[in-house]
């Protein structure tokens, strides 16, 4: 599935090292606003252990992980909205993406510059939310003209724009993001058509120096009080570290590495996760002797749905979902295993398929 997660945040919060870490990649980074104009894109895999673990009773050749779609798009600076620092470009980066990981420096570096003078996390938060919703205003204001002709034209599904728009304008205008307006049924679908800034579901990194990565610092603290209080959640991360980590080639280098620091594992497997559940996206895994595979969908798709994400053919000609759950899988030693103790369910083309789930399609065409 093509979704993707947009890392944002002001300049020298360290979204570049961050993005290098998740992707093994070489993005410019450098000590100056503006460093990273163009966004850079990457394809990270999700770590899976549960993946491993069925591969390895499947006795399967090789393992091909899902995969999150990240795009590392330039820090925003105050007046984005009315276009400084490119802003109008950047801003357009960021509404392409599906979620934004907002990357929040909570770091003290006299080496690095801050664009805002002083270190001051909440406040930053503040500066990006209010550059996203002006931005938003703008956007529904231009819009709220042509839709408001058509709903006094009769047109039904203009009223319901119209009165969706009345709402979001109503929010924005008092502080709050577009996504804080419920929706539902056909607004669903009428949000997702005016491209709002601030309605993309938003997951805090707090950056912190390398002796808070195990347990955060004072201001991951205050980040992660925020977080709670918008509903959504804030995962600490060192990414100079996690730089550093990623430069390691022998998962047993890795291992010693994050002993030597009290970490049970990379901060970014926890990015990695937690972007992939903002995006409301599960897996099942097909497994056999040539590979164990991994399949990012929605969750909530079908089984027919899902077959057709493999090959239309299976959509197409679909037949059943021979389905075990992770836990029967392995509880059973296998597919096998699962037959005989009847754990193997077969599934009609409406069953909606759980995050883990094991899965044969069995299709004619």
């Amino acid at each position: 599935m093509d979704l993707r997660c947009g890392i944002v945040g002001l300049p020298n919060t360290g979204k570049s090292t961050l993005f290098n870490a998740l992707t093994r990649n070489t993005a410019d980074t450098a000590n100056y606003p503006f460093c990273t104009v163009e966004p850079n894109v990457g394809r990270v895999a999700v770590p899976d252990a549960e993946l491993e673990t069925v591969a390895k009773l499947a006795s399967s050749a090789r393992i091909v992980p899902t995969f999150l779609e990240v795009v590392d798009i330039a820090g925003l600076v105050r007046g984005a909205s009315k276009g400084e620092g490119l802003g109008n470009q950047f801003l357009a980066h960021i509404r392409e993406v599906d979620a934004i990981l907002h990357l929040v420096r909570c770091f003290e570096d006299s080496q690095v510059a801050h664009v805002e003078g002083a270190l001051d996390p909440l406040r930053d938060i503040e500066l990006i939310q209010t550059e996203l919703m002006l931005a938003d205003l703008e956007s529904l204001e231009r819009q709220q003209d042509g839709v408001v002709k058509k709903a006094r034209g009769g047109d039904e599904t203009a009223k319901t724009q119209s009165a969706l728009i009345a709402r979001m304008l109503a929010a924005l205008q008092a502080g709050q993001p577009a996504r804080s307006v419920h929706v539902a049924g056909e607004e669903a679908a009428l949000a997702k058509q005016l491209h709002l800034l601030s309605a993309k579901p938003e997951l805090y990194l707090c950056n912190v120096e390398e002796a808070g990565a195990a347990v955060g610092n004072a201001h991951a603290a205050a980040v992660a009080a925020r977080a709670a209080a918008e509903g959504t959640e804030a995962i600490v991360v060192a990414a100079a570290i996690e730089a550093d980590i990623a430069a390691l080639e022998e998962a047993d280098e890795r291992r010693a590495f994050l002993a030597d620091r009290g970490l049970a594992e990379p901060g970014l497997n926890r990015v990695i996760h937690a972007g992939y559940a903002l995006l409301r996206l599960i897996r099942f895994i097909t497994a056999a002797p040539n590979e164990a595979r991994a399949w990012t969908i929605r969750r909530g798709v079908s089984a027919r749905a899902a077959a057709g994400g493999i090959h239309s053919d299976f959509e197409r000609g679909f037949i059943c979902a021979e389905t075990i759950s992770f836990a029967d899988y392995i509880a059973c030693g296998g597919e096998q295993g699962a037959k005989e103790a009847g754990k193997m369910r077969q599934e009609g083309r409406d069953y909606v398929i759980e995050d883990g789930d094991v899965i044969l399609f069995r299709f004619n065409v």
